[in-house]
Parts: C-alpha cells; sequence; structure tokens
C-alpha cells in the first residue's frame, strides 16, 4: 500500500510540475512584449519631446546664470 501511494504521490508530482513549466514558458514573451512596448513609448515620447525639453533646459540654464 506504501509502495501504491508513493507511486501515485510521484506521478502527481510530475504531473503538477509539468503544467507549472508550461505555465513558465508564456510568461518570458509576455515580459519581453512589455519591455519592447515600453522602450518603444520611451522612444516616441522622448522624440517628441526632445527638443522641448532641451529648449527649457537651456532657458532655464541661461537665466540662472545670467546670460
Amino acid at each position: 500500500m506504501t509502495d501504491e501511494w508513493t507511486r501515485r504521490l510521484i506521478a502527481r508530482w510530475h504531473a503538477l510540475s509539468a503544467d507549472l513549466a508550461q505555465d513558465e514558458r508564456g510568461d518570458v514573451p509576455g515580459w519581453v512584449l512589455i519591455t519592447l512596448m515600453t522602450a518603444g513609448l520611451v522612444v516616441v515620447i522622448w522624440a517628441l519631446a526632445g527638443p522641448a525639453l532641451a529648449g527649457l533646459f537651456e532657458q532655464a540654464i541661461s537665466r540662472v546664470s545670467g546670460l
């Protein structure tokens, strides 16, 4: 009886491990996609707001330095 219980426990453990391994494989591409989308948004926002921010920075430095 103990041998049967041990076999069932091992079979359940293997089934659970296989399910978890399959679930984890799907997470990596999701995180990669989120990272790439975030990087793309940063590039677009920087391209649109970069010149305005540079002008604002130069204006602030001019006021502080008195030039």
